[in-house]
Protein backbone atom coordinates (compact mmCIF):
# COMPACT_ATOMS: atom_id res chain seq x y z
CA UNK A 1 0.00 0.00 0.00
CA UNK A 2 0.96 3.64 -0.33
CA UNK A 3 3.22 5.01 2.37
CA UNK A 4 1.22 7.39 4.57
CA UNK A 5 3.83 10.04 5.34
CA UNK A 6 1.70 12.00 7.77
CA UNK A 7 2.30 11.38 11.48
CA UNK A 8 -0.75 11.86 13.67
CA UNK A 9 1.41 12.72 16.66
CA UNK A 10 2.30 16.03 15.01
CA UNK A 11 -1.21 16.91 13.89
CA UNK A 12 -2.43 18.92 16.88
CA UNK A 13 0.77 20.95 17.06
CA UNK A 14 0.66 21.91 13.37
CA UNK A 15 -2.97 22.99 13.60
CA UNK A 16 -2.41 25.09 16.70
CA UNK A 17 0.46 26.86 14.97
CA UNK A 18 -1.58 27.49 11.83
CA UNK A 19 -4.66 28.88 13.59
CA UNK A 20 -2.84 31.40 15.75
CA UNK A 21 -4.46 33.03 18.73
CA UNK A 22 -7.82 31.33 18.23
CA UNK A 23 -6.72 28.41 20.37
CA UNK A 24 -6.33 30.60 23.43
CA UNK A 25 -9.05 33.21 22.92
CA UNK A 26 -12.07 31.97 21.01
CA UNK A 27 -13.92 29.93 23.59
CA UNK A 28 -17.14 29.97 21.52
CA UNK A 29 -15.44 28.28 18.57
CA UNK A 30 -13.93 25.66 20.87
CA UNK A 31 -17.30 24.94 22.42
CA UNK A 32 -18.86 24.46 18.97
CA UNK A 33 -15.96 22.26 17.86
CA UNK A 34 -16.21 20.10 20.97
CA UNK A 35 -19.95 19.65 20.55
CA UNK A 36 -19.64 18.79 16.82
CA UNK A 37 -17.05 16.13 17.59
CA UNK A 38 -19.12 14.65 20.40
CA UNK A 39 -22.42 14.71 18.48
CA UNK A 40 -21.39 13.94 14.90
CA UNK A 41 -17.75 12.90 14.53
CA UNK A 42 -17.01 10.42 17.27
CA UNK A 43 -15.52 7.95 14.79
CA UNK A 44 -12.23 9.26 13.40
CA UNK A 45 -8.65 8.16 13.00
CA UNK A 46 -7.74 11.27 15.02
CA UNK A 47 -7.97 11.70 18.77
CA UNK A 48 -10.74 13.93 20.11
CA UNK A 49 -8.29 16.77 20.80
CA UNK A 50 -6.77 16.46 17.32
CA UNK A 51 -10.25 16.70 15.82
CA UNK A 52 -11.04 19.80 17.87
CA UNK A 53 -7.81 21.48 16.76
CA UNK A 54 -8.58 20.66 13.13
CA UNK A 55 -12.06 22.19 13.44
CA UNK A 56 -10.64 25.29 15.11
CA UNK A 57 -8.40 25.82 12.10
CA UNK A 58 -11.53 25.98 9.90
CA UNK A 59 -13.14 28.51 12.25
CA UNK A 60 -10.07 30.74 12.08
CA UNK A 61 -9.50 30.39 8.31
CA UNK A 62 -13.14 31.24 7.58
CA UNK A 63 -13.10 34.60 9.38
CA UNK A 64 -12.84 36.73 6.17
CA UNK A 65 -15.92 34.98 4.74
CA UNK A 66 -18.32 35.01 7.70
CA UNK A 67 -21.87 35.89 6.69
CA UNK A 68 -21.39 34.93 3.02
CA UNK A 69 -23.99 32.72 1.32
CA UNK A 70 -22.19 29.96 -0.57
CA UNK A 71 -23.78 27.42 -2.91
CA UNK A 72 -22.15 24.10 -3.82
CA UNK A 73 -23.63 21.15 -5.69
CA UNK A 74 -23.38 17.35 -5.98
CA UNK A 75 -25.39 14.40 -7.30
CA UNK A 76 -27.79 12.45 -5.10
CA UNK A 77 -25.57 9.72 -3.67
CA UNK A 78 -25.97 8.79 0.00
CA UNK A 79 -22.52 10.25 0.65
CA UNK A 80 -23.47 13.64 -0.77
CA UNK A 81 -26.79 13.66 1.07
CA UNK A 82 -24.73 13.17 4.25
CA UNK A 83 -22.54 16.09 3.23
CA UNK A 84 -25.65 18.19 2.67
CA UNK A 85 -27.62 17.23 5.78
CA UNK A 86 -24.81 16.81 8.33
CA UNK A 87 -21.59 18.41 7.15
CA UNK A 88 -22.98 21.59 5.61
CA UNK A 89 -24.92 22.65 8.75
CA UNK A 90 -21.92 21.75 10.93
CA UNK A 91 -19.60 23.80 8.71
CA UNK A 92 -22.00 26.75 8.72
CA UNK A 93 -22.28 26.75 12.49
CA UNK A 94 -18.54 26.45 12.97
CA UNK A 95 -17.47 29.05 10.41
CA UNK A 96 -20.32 31.52 10.09
CA UNK A 97 -20.45 30.85 6.34
CA UNK A 98 -24.00 30.08 5.19
CA UNK A 99 -23.21 27.00 3.13
CA UNK A 100 -25.88 25.20 1.10
CA UNK A 101 -24.80 21.91 -0.48
CA UNK A 102 -27.40 21.34 -3.21
CA UNK A 103 -28.31 17.81 -4.32
CA UNK A 104 -29.44 17.45 -7.95
CA UNK A 105 -29.35 14.71 -10.62
CA UNK A 106 -26.03 13.54 -12.03
CA UNK A 107 -26.92 14.68 -15.54
CA UNK A 108 -27.98 18.05 -14.16
CA UNK A 109 -24.59 18.45 -12.45
CA UNK A 110 -22.83 17.85 -15.77
CA UNK A 111 -25.16 20.19 -17.68
CA UNK A 112 -24.79 22.97 -15.12
CA UNK A 113 -21.03 22.57 -15.03
CA UNK A 114 -20.90 22.77 -18.83
CA UNK A 115 -23.10 25.88 -18.75
CA UNK A 116 -20.80 27.58 -16.25
CA UNK A 117 -17.69 26.66 -18.22
CA UNK A 118 -19.11 27.96 -21.50
CA UNK A 119 -21.00 31.04 -20.31
CA UNK A 120 -18.52 32.31 -17.76
CA UNK A 121 -21.41 32.84 -15.33
CA UNK A 122 -20.97 31.65 -11.76
CA UNK A 123 -23.88 29.28 -11.11
CA UNK A 124 -22.35 27.37 -8.18
CA UNK A 125 -19.31 28.23 -6.10
CA UNK A 126 -18.06 24.65 -6.07
CA UNK A 127 -18.98 21.41 -7.86
CA UNK A 128 -18.62 17.76 -6.99
CA UNK A 129 -17.96 16.49 -10.48
CA UNK A 130 -16.81 13.00 -11.48
CA UNK A 131 -13.15 12.76 -12.45
CA UNK A 132 -14.40 11.22 -15.70
CA UNK A 133 -14.31 14.85 -16.82
CA UNK A 134 -10.59 15.27 -16.07
CA UNK A 135 -9.84 15.38 -19.81
CA UNK A 136 -12.27 18.29 -20.12
CA UNK A 137 -10.83 20.18 -17.16
CA UNK A 138 -7.22 20.01 -18.33
CA UNK A 139 -8.08 21.33 -21.80
CA UNK A 140 -10.48 24.26 -21.47
CA UNK A 141 -8.40 26.46 -19.19
CA UNK A 142 -11.39 27.40 -17.01
CA UNK A 143 -10.87 24.85 -14.21
CA UNK A 144 -8.78 25.90 -11.22
CA UNK A 145 -5.44 24.10 -11.02
CA UNK A 146 -5.61 23.03 -7.37
CA UNK A 147 -1.89 22.36 -7.07
CA UNK A 148 -1.09 25.92 -8.12
CA UNK A 149 -3.87 27.44 -6.03
CA UNK A 150 -2.75 25.63 -2.87
CA UNK A 151 0.70 27.13 -3.32
CA UNK A 152 -0.55 30.63 -4.12
CA UNK A 153 -3.95 32.21 -3.43
CA UNK A 154 -5.07 29.28 -1.24
CA UNK A 155 -1.82 28.91 0.68
CA UNK A 156 -3.40 30.32 3.85
CA UNK A 157 -6.68 28.51 3.26
CA UNK A 158 -5.41 24.97 2.72
CA UNK A 159 -5.78 22.69 5.71
CA UNK A 160 -2.29 21.88 7.11
CA UNK A 161 -3.52 18.37 7.87
CA UNK A 162 -5.22 17.76 4.51
CA UNK A 163 -2.58 15.05 3.93
CA UNK A 164 -2.92 14.44 0.21
CA UNK A 165 -0.73 11.32 0.50
CA UNK A 166 -3.58 9.67 2.41
CA UNK A 167 -6.08 9.96 -0.48
CA UNK A 168 -6.60 6.74 -2.44
CA UNK A 169 -7.84 8.28 -5.72
CA UNK A 170 -5.78 11.42 -6.13
CA UNK A 171 -4.29 10.18 -9.42
CA UNK A 172 -7.72 10.30 -11.08
CA UNK A 173 -8.02 14.07 -10.70
CA UNK A 174 -4.46 14.67 -11.90
CA UNK A 175 -3.56 15.89 -15.38
CA UNK A 176 -0.66 14.82 -17.62
CA UNK A 177 1.26 17.83 -16.25
CA UNK A 178 1.18 16.29 -12.76
CA UNK A 179 -1.12 18.98 -11.38
CA UNK A 180 -4.22 18.20 -9.32
CA UNK A 181 -7.43 19.60 -10.80
CA UNK A 182 -10.04 17.69 -8.79
CA UNK A 183 -9.99 16.66 -5.10
CA UNK A 184 -11.79 13.33 -4.40
CA UNK A 185 -14.66 13.33 -1.94
CA UNK A 186 -16.14 9.88 -2.65
CA UNK A 187 -15.46 6.85 -4.77
CA UNK A 188 -16.99 3.48 -5.52
CA UNK A 189 -16.11 0.63 -7.82
CA UNK A 190 -17.84 -1.52 -10.39
CA UNK A 191 -17.39 -5.14 -9.26
CA UNK A 192 -18.78 -8.63 -9.60
CA UNK A 193 -21.67 -9.50 -7.24
CA UNK A 194 -22.93 -12.98 -6.47
CA UNK A 195 -25.00 -15.08 -4.06
CA UNK A 196 -22.34 -16.60 -1.85
CA UNK A 197 -24.87 -18.81 -0.08
CA UNK A 198 -26.01 -20.40 -3.35
CA UNK A 199 -22.48 -20.88 -4.62
CA UNK A 200 -21.61 -22.73 -1.37
CA UNK A 201 -24.43 -25.29 -1.69
CA UNK A 202 -22.97 -28.74 -2.27
CA UNK A 203 -25.88 -29.86 -4.43
CA UNK A 204 -25.46 -26.91 -6.78
CA UNK A 205 -21.69 -27.33 -6.83
CA UNK A 206 -22.05 -30.98 -7.83
CA UNK A 207 -24.66 -30.18 -10.47
CA UNK A 208 -22.52 -27.45 -12.00
CA UNK A 209 -19.44 -29.69 -12.07
CA UNK A 210 -21.40 -32.47 -13.78
CA UNK A 211 -22.61 -30.12 -16.53
CA UNK A 212 -19.56 -27.89 -17.13
CA UNK A 213 -16.63 -29.95 -15.93
CA UNK A 214 -15.17 -27.43 -13.50
CA UNK A 215 -16.01 -25.96 -10.11
CA UNK A 216 -18.71 -23.41 -9.37
CA UNK A 217 -16.90 -20.36 -8.01
CA UNK A 218 -16.06 -16.74 -8.72
CA UNK A 219 -15.62 -16.50 -12.51
CA UNK A 220 -12.28 -15.14 -13.66
CA UNK A 221 -13.22 -14.96 -17.35
CA UNK A 222 -16.36 -14.21 -19.35
CA UNK A 223 -16.83 -17.82 -20.42
CA UNK A 224 -17.28 -18.88 -16.80
CA UNK A 225 -19.66 -15.97 -16.18
CA UNK A 226 -21.78 -17.09 -19.12
CA UNK A 227 -21.72 -20.72 -17.95
CA UNK A 228 -22.87 -19.68 -14.46
CA UNK A 229 -25.58 -17.43 -15.93
CA UNK A 230 -26.86 -20.29 -18.05
CA UNK A 231 -26.63 -22.72 -15.13
CA UNK A 232 -28.84 -20.75 -12.75
CA UNK A 233 -31.30 -19.60 -15.42
CA UNK A 234 -31.79 -22.82 -17.34
CA UNK A 235 -30.61 -25.71 -15.14
CA UNK A 236 -31.43 -24.55 -11.61
CA UNK A 237 -34.40 -22.45 -12.61
CA UNK A 238 -36.01 -22.24 -9.19
CA UNK A 239 -34.79 -21.97 -5.59
CA UNK A 240 -37.13 -22.20 -2.62
CA UNK A 241 -40.12 -21.81 -4.92
CA UNK A 242 -38.80 -18.65 -6.60
CA UNK A 243 -37.79 -18.34 -10.26
CA UNK A 244 -34.11 -17.37 -10.37
CA UNK A 245 -31.91 -15.76 -13.00
CA UNK A 246 -28.18 -16.01 -13.61
CA UNK A 247 -27.64 -12.41 -14.72
CA UNK A 248 -28.93 -8.88 -14.12
CA UNK A 249 -28.51 -5.79 -16.28
CA UNK A 250 -30.60 -3.06 -17.91
CA UNK A 251 -31.24 -1.98 -21.50
CA UNK A 252 -33.71 0.90 -21.74
CA UNK A 253 -32.87 3.82 -24.04
CA UNK A 254 -31.76 6.34 -21.42
CA UNK A 255 -28.63 8.36 -20.53
CA UNK A 256 -27.86 5.79 -17.85
CA UNK A 257 -27.32 3.22 -20.60
CA UNK A 258 -24.30 5.28 -21.61
CA UNK A 259 -22.75 4.83 -18.15
CA UNK A 260 -23.31 1.11 -18.57
CA UNK A 261 -20.90 1.01 -21.49
CA UNK A 262 -18.45 3.89 -21.29
CA UNK A 263 -17.81 2.95 -17.65
CA UNK A 264 -15.20 0.53 -18.93
CA UNK A 265 -17.33 -2.28 -20.35
CA UNK A 266 -15.23 -2.48 -23.50
CA UNK A 267 -11.97 -2.46 -21.55
CA UNK A 268 -13.27 -5.24 -19.28
CA UNK A 269 -13.36 -7.32 -22.46
CA UNK A 270 -9.78 -6.24 -23.21
CA UNK A 271 -10.32 -3.66 -25.93
CA UNK A 272 -7.65 -1.13 -24.91
CA UNK A 273 -3.95 -0.97 -24.07
CA UNK A 274 -2.12 -1.88 -20.86
CA UNK A 275 -1.58 0.95 -18.42
CA UNK A 276 -3.23 2.31 -15.27
CA UNK A 277 -5.13 4.52 -14.68
CA UNK A 278 -5.75 4.69 -18.45
CA UNK A 279 -4.52 2.47 -21.24
CA UNK A 280 -1.74 3.97 -23.29
CA UNK A 281 -1.93 4.72 -26.17
CA UNK A 282 -5.55 3.40 -26.38
CA UNK A 283 -7.83 4.07 -23.41
CA UNK A 284 -11.06 2.47 -22.17
CA UNK A 285 -13.21 4.53 -24.57
CA UNK A 286 -11.12 3.28 -27.47
CA UNK A 287 -9.53 6.71 -28.03
CA UNK A 288 -5.92 6.68 -29.13
CA UNK A 289 -3.53 9.49 -28.15
CA UNK A 290 -0.10 10.47 -29.38
CA UNK A 291 2.96 11.04 -27.21
CA UNK A 292 1.79 14.60 -26.47
CA UNK A 293 -1.52 13.30 -24.99
CA UNK A 294 -3.46 14.57 -28.02
CA UNK A 295 -6.37 12.35 -29.17
CA UNK A 296 -5.80 11.03 -32.69
CA UNK A 297 -8.94 8.93 -33.18
CA UNK A 298 -11.51 6.47 -31.85
CA UNK A 299 -12.18 4.54 -35.07
CA UNK A 300 -9.99 1.59 -35.96
CA UNK A 301 -9.29 3.35 -39.26
CA UNK A 302 -7.50 6.06 -37.24
CA UNK A 303 -5.77 3.71 -34.79
CA UNK A 304 -8.52 3.74 -32.17
CA UNK A 305 -10.44 0.73 -30.90
CA UNK A 306 -14.02 1.84 -30.19
CA UNK A 307 -15.34 -0.27 -33.08
CA UNK A 308 -12.69 -3.00 -32.86
CA UNK A 309 -13.37 -6.77 -32.68
CA UNK A 310 -12.93 -6.73 -28.89
CA UNK A 311 -15.60 -4.02 -28.60
CA UNK A 312 -17.97 -5.89 -30.87
CA UNK A 313 -17.51 -9.00 -28.74
CA UNK A 314 -18.25 -7.03 -25.57
CA UNK A 315 -21.45 -5.53 -26.98
CA UNK A 316 -22.65 -8.85 -28.34
CA UNK A 317 -22.27 -10.42 -24.90
CA UNK A 318 -24.20 -7.56 -23.30
CA UNK A 319 -27.06 -8.14 -25.74
CA UNK A 320 -27.03 -11.93 -25.44
CA UNK A 321 -26.82 -12.09 -21.65
CA UNK A 322 -29.58 -9.53 -21.12
CA UNK A 323 -31.84 -11.41 -23.52
CA UNK A 324 -31.09 -14.95 -22.36
CA UNK A 325 -30.29 -14.87 -18.65
CA UNK A 326 -31.82 -11.74 -17.03
CA UNK A 327 -35.44 -11.17 -15.95
CA UNK A 328 -37.49 -10.15 -19.01
CA UNK A 329 -38.37 -6.78 -17.47
CA UNK A 330 -34.67 -5.86 -17.23
CA UNK A 331 -34.60 -4.92 -20.91
CA UNK A 332 -36.93 -2.02 -20.14
CA UNK A 333 -35.12 -0.80 -17.03
CA UNK A 334 -32.76 2.09 -16.39
CA UNK A 335 -29.77 2.09 -14.05
CA UNK A 336 -31.83 3.37 -11.12
CA UNK A 337 -34.59 0.83 -11.65
CA UNK A 338 -32.24 -2.12 -12.07
CA UNK A 339 -29.98 -1.30 -9.14
CA UNK A 340 -32.22 -2.60 -6.32
CA UNK A 341 -33.27 -5.80 -8.15
CA UNK A 342 -30.52 -8.16 -6.87
CA UNK A 343 -31.58 -7.31 -3.30
CA UNK A 344 -34.97 -8.90 -4.06
CA UNK A 345 -33.36 -12.35 -3.82
CA UNK A 346 -33.79 -13.96 -7.24
CA UNK A 347 -30.52 -12.98 -8.98
CA UNK A 348 -27.51 -15.33 -8.80
CA UNK A 349 -24.81 -12.93 -10.05
CA UNK A 350 -24.16 -9.60 -11.73
CA UNK A 351 -20.97 -8.87 -13.64
CA UNK A 352 -21.49 -5.09 -13.60
CA UNK A 353 -22.46 -4.02 -10.05
CA UNK A 354 -21.64 -0.75 -8.31
CA UNK A 355 -20.42 -0.83 -4.71
CA UNK A 356 -22.52 2.30 -4.16
CA UNK A 357 -25.39 -0.17 -3.61
CA UNK A 358 -23.60 -1.80 -0.66
CA UNK A 359 -25.59 0.07 1.98
CA UNK A 360 -28.90 -0.98 0.39
CA UNK A 361 -27.71 -4.58 0.15
CA UNK A 362 -26.92 -4.71 3.89
CA UNK A 363 -30.34 -3.53 5.08
CA UNK A 364 -31.64 -6.30 7.40
CA UNK A 365 -35.04 -6.11 5.71
CA UNK A 366 -33.88 -7.23 2.25
CA UNK A 367 -33.99 -10.80 1.01
CA UNK A 368 -30.22 -11.15 0.64
CA UNK A 369 -29.30 -10.87 4.34
CA UNK A 370 -29.67 -13.51 7.05
CA UNK A 371 -31.58 -13.21 10.34
CA UNK A 372 -28.66 -11.34 11.93
CA UNK A 373 -28.38 -8.91 9.02
CA UNK A 374 -25.24 -10.51 7.59
CA UNK A 375 -24.97 -10.57 3.78
CA UNK A 376 -25.77 -13.75 1.90
CA UNK A 377 -23.86 -12.24 -1.02
CA UNK A 378 -20.30 -11.16 -1.72
CA UNK A 379 -18.52 -8.82 -4.11
CA UNK A 380 -15.38 -9.88 -5.93
CA UNK A 381 -13.07 -8.75 -8.77
CA UNK A 382 -14.77 -8.57 -12.13
CA UNK A 383 -14.08 -11.35 -14.64
CA UNK A 384 -12.16 -10.22 -17.70
CA UNK A 385 -12.82 -10.90 -21.36
CA UNK A 386 -10.67 -12.84 -23.86
CA UNK A 387 -8.85 -9.76 -25.19
CA UNK A 388 -7.75 -8.64 -21.73
CA UNK A 389 -4.04 -8.85 -20.89
CA UNK A 390 -1.95 -8.37 -17.77
CA UNK A 391 -1.33 -4.74 -16.93
CA UNK A 392 -4.71 -3.49 -18.19
CA UNK A 393 -7.34 -1.89 -16.01
CA UNK A 394 -9.87 -4.43 -14.77
CA UNK A 395 -12.93 -2.27 -14.31
CA UNK A 396 -14.39 1.11 -13.54
CA UNK A 397 -14.22 3.29 -10.45
CA UNK A 398 -16.40 6.35 -9.97
CA UNK A 399 -14.61 9.22 -8.20
CA UNK A 400 -16.65 12.28 -7.33
CA UNK A 401 -14.28 15.18 -6.75
CA UNK A 402 -14.37 18.84 -5.81
CA UNK A 403 -13.94 21.06 -8.87
CA UNK A 404 -13.75 24.86 -9.11
CA UNK A 405 -13.91 27.34 -11.99
CA UNK A 406 -12.31 30.71 -12.63
CA UNK A 407 -15.76 32.18 -13.37
CA UNK A 408 -16.52 32.06 -9.63
CA UNK A 409 -15.32 35.18 -7.75
CA UNK A 410 -12.19 34.35 -5.78
CA UNK A 411 -13.65 35.03 -2.34
CA UNK A 412 -16.65 32.77 -2.98
CA UNK A 413 -14.42 30.13 -4.52
CA UNK A 414 -12.13 30.20 -1.48
CA UNK A 415 -15.03 29.87 0.95
CA UNK A 416 -16.28 26.87 -1.05
CA UNK A 417 -12.74 25.43 -0.99
CA UNK A 418 -12.87 25.53 2.80
CA UNK A 419 -16.09 23.51 2.78
CA UNK A 420 -14.63 21.06 0.26
CA UNK A 421 -11.75 20.39 2.65
CA UNK A 422 -14.19 20.09 5.57
CA UNK A 423 -15.97 17.22 3.76
CA UNK A 424 -12.71 15.27 3.39
CA UNK A 425 -10.85 16.23 6.57
CA UNK A 426 -9.79 13.42 8.88
CA UNK A 427 -12.16 14.79 11.52
CA UNK A 428 -15.18 14.08 9.30
CA UNK A 429 -14.11 11.52 6.70
CA UNK A 430 -14.53 8.28 8.66
CA UNK A 431 -18.06 9.10 9.79
CA UNK A 432 -18.87 9.98 6.17
CA UNK A 433 -17.41 6.67 5.02
CA UNK A 434 -19.50 4.74 7.53
CA UNK A 435 -22.63 6.57 6.31
CA UNK A 436 -22.08 6.27 2.56
CA UNK A 437 -19.46 3.50 2.15
CA UNK A 438 -17.55 5.48 -0.50
CA UNK A 439 -13.96 5.71 0.82
CA UNK A 440 -11.37 8.33 -0.05
CA UNK A 441 -8.70 7.94 2.66
CA UNK A 442 -6.34 5.03 3.21
CA UNK A 443 -6.26 5.71 6.95
CA UNK A 444 -10.05 5.31 7.10
CA UNK A 445 -9.98 2.07 5.10
CA UNK A 446 -7.49 0.58 7.56
CA UNK A 447 -9.25 1.93 10.66
CA UNK A 448 -10.45 -0.30 13.49
CA UNK A 449 -14.01 0.78 12.73
CA UNK A 450 -13.86 -0.56 9.17
CA UNK A 451 -12.23 -3.76 10.38
CA UNK A 452 -15.22 -4.23 12.67
CA UNK A 453 -17.70 -3.45 9.87
CA UNK A 454 -15.98 -5.62 7.25
CA UNK A 455 -17.91 -8.89 7.83
CA UNK A 456 -21.19 -7.07 7.17
CA UNK A 457 -20.04 -5.38 3.95
CA UNK A 458 -19.56 -8.40 1.70
CA UNK A 459 -15.95 -7.81 0.65
CA UNK A 460 -15.93 -4.01 0.30
CA UNK A 461 -13.26 -3.46 2.92
CA UNK A 462 -11.10 -6.29 1.60
CA UNK A 463 -11.33 -4.84 -1.90
CA UNK A 464 -10.18 -1.39 -0.82
CA UNK A 465 -7.41 -2.75 1.39
CA UNK A 466 -5.80 -4.58 -1.50
CA UNK A 467 -3.33 -2.77 -3.77
CA UNK A 468 -5.21 -4.40 -6.66
CA UNK A 469 -7.93 -1.79 -6.08
CA UNK A 470 -5.90 0.64 -8.19
CA UNK A 471 -6.69 -1.45 -11.31
CA UNK A 472 -10.27 -0.10 -11.20
CA UNK A 473 -10.12 3.40 -12.63
CA UNK A 474 -12.38 6.19 -13.99
CA UNK A 475 -12.38 7.61 -17.48
CA UNK A 476 -8.94 9.05 -18.12
CA UNK A 477 -7.49 12.18 -19.65
CA UNK A 478 -7.94 11.11 -23.31
CA UNK A 479 -11.61 12.21 -23.51
CA UNK A 480 -11.38 15.89 -24.49
CA UNK A 481 -14.97 16.93 -23.76
CA UNK A 482 -16.86 14.52 -21.53
CA UNK A 483 -20.19 16.43 -21.45
CA UNK A 484 -20.37 16.48 -25.24
CA UNK A 485 -19.05 12.98 -25.90
CA UNK A 486 -20.70 10.86 -23.20
CA UNK A 487 -24.21 11.14 -24.72
CA UNK A 488 -22.92 9.64 -27.96
CA UNK A 489 -22.69 6.28 -26.19
CA UNK A 490 -26.30 5.80 -25.19
CA UNK A 491 -27.60 7.37 -28.38
CA UNK A 492 -25.65 4.89 -30.51
CA UNK A 493 -25.73 1.79 -28.31
CA UNK A 494 -29.39 1.84 -27.28
CA UNK A 495 -30.33 0.59 -30.78
CA UNK A 496 -27.80 -2.22 -30.32
CA UNK A 497 -29.40 -3.32 -27.05
CA UNK A 498 -32.88 -3.23 -28.60
CA UNK A 499 -31.76 -5.25 -31.63
CA UNK A 500 -32.41 -2.50 -34.16
CA UNK A 501 -28.79 -2.56 -35.36
CA UNK A 502 -25.89 -4.99 -34.92
CA UNK A 503 -23.06 -4.34 -32.44
CA UNK A 504 -20.71 -3.63 -35.34
CA UNK A 505 -23.10 -1.09 -36.87
CA UNK A 506 -23.71 0.66 -33.57
CA UNK A 507 -20.02 0.83 -32.68
CA UNK A 508 -19.04 2.03 -36.17
CA UNK A 509 -21.50 4.90 -35.78
CA UNK A 510 -20.29 5.64 -32.24
CA UNK A 511 -16.64 5.73 -33.28
CA UNK A 512 -17.40 7.97 -36.26
CA UNK A 513 -19.43 10.34 -34.08
CA UNK A 514 -16.62 10.51 -31.53
CA UNK A 515 -14.09 11.31 -34.26
CA UNK A 516 -16.37 13.95 -35.78
CA UNK A 517 -16.96 15.58 -32.40
CA UNK A 518 -13.24 15.68 -31.59
CA UNK A 519 -12.43 17.06 -35.02
CA UNK A 520 -15.11 19.74 -34.76
CA UNK A 521 -13.87 20.83 -31.33
CA UNK A 522 -10.29 20.98 -32.55
CA UNK A 523 -11.28 23.13 -35.55
CA UNK A 524 -13.25 25.45 -33.25
CA UNK A 525 -10.00 26.11 -31.38
CA UNK A 526 -11.71 25.83 -27.98
CA UNK A 527 -8.90 24.02 -26.15
CA UNK A 528 -6.02 25.61 -24.30
CA UNK A 529 -3.98 22.39 -24.47
CA UNK A 530 -3.94 18.75 -25.62
CA UNK A 531 -6.25 19.48 -28.59
CA UNK A 532 -7.17 16.50 -30.83
CA UNK A 533 -5.12 16.00 -33.99
CA UNK A 534 -6.86 13.17 -35.81
CA UNK A 535 -4.90 10.62 -37.81
CA UNK A 536 -5.79 10.30 -41.45
CA UNK A 537 -8.09 7.35 -42.13
CA UNK A 538 -6.52 4.26 -43.61
CA UNK A 539 -7.43 0.60 -44.13
CA UNK A 540 -8.44 -0.71 -40.65
CA UNK A 541 -6.41 -3.86 -41.32
CA UNK A 542 -3.24 -1.76 -41.12
CA UNK A 543 -3.94 -0.98 -37.49
CA UNK A 544 -5.23 -4.46 -36.65
CA UNK A 545 -1.93 -5.88 -37.92
CA UNK A 546 0.06 -3.67 -35.53
CA UNK A 547 1.05 -4.82 -32.05
CA UNK A 548 -1.39 -3.91 -29.28
CA UNK A 549 -4.76 -2.18 -29.55
CA UNK A 550 -6.76 -2.19 -31.72
CA UNK A 551 -6.57 -5.98 -31.57
CA UNK A 552 -7.44 -8.39 -34.36
CA UNK A 553 -10.35 -10.79 -33.87
CA UNK A 554 -9.41 -13.88 -31.88
CA UNK A 555 -10.01 -17.32 -33.36
CA UNK A 556 -11.51 -18.39 -30.04
CA UNK A 557 -13.30 -15.70 -28.06
CA UNK A 558 -14.73 -18.17 -25.56
CA UNK A 559 -11.86 -20.20 -24.06
CA UNK A 560 -12.37 -22.71 -21.24
CA UNK A 561 -14.19 -21.21 -18.29
CA UNK A 562 -12.15 -20.70 -15.12
CA UNK A 563 -13.25 -19.99 -11.55
CA UNK A 564 -11.67 -19.62 -8.14
CA UNK A 565 -13.16 -20.25 -4.67
CA UNK A 566 -14.20 -16.94 -3.11
CA UNK A 567 -12.52 -17.56 0.24
CA UNK A 568 -9.26 -18.48 -1.46
CA UNK A 569 -9.44 -15.31 -3.57
CA UNK A 570 -10.04 -13.15 -0.49
CA UNK A 571 -7.10 -14.71 1.36
CA UNK A 572 -4.84 -13.70 -1.52
CA UNK A 573 -6.30 -10.20 -1.61
CA UNK A 574 -5.91 -9.70 2.12
CA UNK A 575 -2.34 -11.01 2.06
CA UNK A 576 -1.53 -8.52 -0.69
CA UNK A 577 -3.12 -5.73 1.31
CA UNK A 578 -1.35 -6.38 4.60
CA UNK A 579 0.72 -3.45 5.76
Amino acid sequence: MRNNKFKLTTLAASLMLASGSLMADDHDARAIAERLVDEHFQDSTLSREEQIEELLWFAKAAEPFRGMDIQTVAEGLTTHVYESEVLAPAFSELTGINLTHNIIGEGDVVDTMQNQMQSGNSIYDGFVNDTDSIGTHIRYGTTINLSEAMENEWADYTLPTLDLDDFIGLQYGTGPDGSLYQLPTQQFANLYWFRYDWFQREDLQEQFRDIYGYDLGVPTNWTAYEDIAEFFTEHVGEIDGTKVYGHMDYGRRDPSLGWRFHDSWLSMAGMGSPGVPSGNPVDDWGIRVNEESQPVGASVSRGGATNSPASVFAMQKAVDWLRDFAPPEAQGMTFGEAGPVPAQGHIAQQIFWYTAFTADMTDPSVAVTDDEGNPLWRMAPSPTGPYWEEGMKVGYQDVGAWTFFDSTPEDRRTAAWLFAQFTVAKTTSLEKLMAGLTPIRESDIFSEQMTEMAPRLGGLVEFYRSPNESNWTPTGTNVPDYPRMAPLWWQNLAPVMSGEVTPQEGLDKLAADMDNTMNRLARANVFDSYAPVLNEERDPQYWLDQEGAPKAKLDNEMPQGTTVPYDEMMEAWMAAGTR
